[in-house]
C-alpha cells in the first residue's frame, strides 16, 4: 500500500514539475497589470475549482506571504446567487449572470475547470471578454477554455486530482508574484570588485579595498529614490584560504564606513566563500545570493536591476528577470546609477 502512495506523489510531483514556468509568468504579470491599475479580479469554477476559486481569491484579498493592503479580489461562490439564478434561469449562467453585474472594463476574470469544457464557466468568459476584461482559464491539456481565453495556464495531465494539483501549486507561485510585483520593493543588486571598488586580486584586508570616486553620492541617490541597494560578491578567497569570513567582514565594515561619510548606505551584502569547482548554489551567475535576499526583503525583481562589471552579472540578471547593466571604460557605476533613476 505504501509503494500506491510513493507512487501517487511521484506522479503528482513530476505534474507539478511540469507546468510551463512562461505561463505562470504570463498570468502574474496580467493579474500584476490589473491590480496597479485598481481594477479587480473575480474567479469561478464548479466543485473543488469552487471551492480553488474562493482559496485563491482569499490569497488576494486578505494576504499570501507579505503584511500589505488587501487586493479587490473576489470568488463567485455565493450559494443563493448560484441556487437563485439556477433556478430562476439555468445552472449554465450561474457564473455568466453574476460576471455581468460585477465585472468591468480593465478587471480579469479567471475561470477554473479541469475538463476545460464546462458550459458556464464557458459563458462567463466569453461574457467577460465581451465586458472588456482580461480573460484567464486553468484548466487540463484538453477542453476549450484554454483556446478561449487571453492567458491560459494549462496543467498537462487527464487526471483531475493532478490537474488540481498542478494548478494551485501553480497558483501559490502566482500570488507570490502578485505580491511583489504590487508591492515589492525594487532592489539593485551590485557587484563590488571592479564594478564599486578597485580590484584587488583576493583583497585580503579592509585597507586595500578603495572605493571608486563618486560611489558613495550615487548609492544615495539611490537609497534616497527608494531602491534596496543589495551587494552580492563572489568571494572564493575565503575557501582558497587567503582569509577568514571574519576578515571579510571587517573588510565589509569599511567598505559600509567609507560609504556612510557621503551618507550612503548598503541594505545588505552577501557573499558566496566558494570555489568555482564546489557547483554551489550561490556563486554568481547563480542565483544563492538573491534567493537569500527575497528571503530577507520583499522584493519586486522584474523591477530591479543587476549592476556588474562581467558577463556573469548579466547572466545572474537574466536569470532572475532583473535589467542588467555591465559597466565597462565607457560606462561606469555612476553613469550606470543615472540610467538606473532616469528608467525608474
Amino acid at each position: 500500500m505504501s509503494e500506491l502512495v510513493r507512487r501517487e506523489l511521484r506522479e503528482s510531483a513530476s505534474v507539478i514539475e511540469s507546468v510551463d514556468a512562461g505561463q505562470v509568468l504570463r498570468v502574474a504579470e496580467a493579474l500584476i497589470k490589473v491590480f496597479k491599475a485598481k481594477r479587480k479580479v473575480v474567479l469561478f469554477g464548479n466543485g473543488g475549482s469552487a471551492a480553488d476559486a474562493q482559496h485563491i481569491a482569499a490569497e488576494f484579498s486578505g494576504r499570501y506571504l507579505m503584511e500589505r493592503a488587501p487586493l479587490n479580489a473576489m470568488a463567485l461562490t455565493n450559494l443563493s446567487s448560484i441556487t437563485a439564478i439556477g433556478n430562476d434561469y439555468s445552472y449554465e449562467t450561474v457564473f455568466e449572470r453574476q460576471v455581468e453585474g460585477h465585472v468591468r472594463e480593465g478587471d480579469a476574470v479567471v475561470g477554473i475547470s479541469t475538463s476545460g469544457n464546462s458550459k458556464n464557466v464557458l459563458r462567463a468568459v466569453a461574457k467577460a471578454k465581451e465586458l472588456g476584461a482580461v480573460t484567464i482559464g486553468f484548466s487540463g491539456a484538453s477542453g476549450k477554455l484554454r483556446e478561449v481565453v487571453d492567458v491560459p495556464l494549462v496543467i498537462a495531465s487527464k487526471s483531475t486530482p493532478r490537474i488540481q494539483e498542478g494548478y494551485m501549486a501553480a497558483a501559490h507561485i502566482i500570488c507570490g508574484l502578485v505580491e511583489k510585483g504590487v508591492f515589492g520593493r525594487r532592489a539593485v543588486f551590485i557587484d563590488r570588485d571592479d564594478t564599486i571598488a578597485k580590484d584587488v586580486p583576493y583583497c585580503p584586508s579592509p585597507e586595500q579595498l578603495v572605493l571608486f570616486d563618486g560611489v558613495g553620492r550615487s548609492i544615495r541617490r539611490l537609497n534616497e529614490a527608494g531602491f534596496l541597494v543589495i551587494v552580492v560578491t563572489n568571494q572564493s578567497g575565503v575557501g582558497r584560504g587567503l582569509f577568514t569570513e571574519s576578515k571579510l567582514s571587517e573588510i565589509h565594515d569599511k567598505m559600509r564606513e567609507d560609504l556612510a561619510k557621503d551618507g550612503a548606505r548598503l541594505d545588505a551584502v552577501y557573499f558566496c566563500p566558494h570555489l568555482p569547482e564546489e557547483g554551489c548554489e550561490c556563486r554568481k551567475p547563480n542565483i544563492g545570493m538573491v534567493l537569500q535576499a527575497l528571503e530577507d526583503f520583499d522584493i519586486d525583481l522584474s523591477s530591479s536591476y543587476v549592476v556588474g562589471d562581467s558577463k556573469r552579472e548579466m547572466e545572474l540578471a537574466q536569470r532572475i528577470g532583473a535589467k542588467g547593466i555591465q559597466v565597462t571604460q565607457g560606462l561606469d557605476f555612476n553613469r550606470a546609477v543615472d540610467l538606473i533613476l532616469k528608467e525608474g
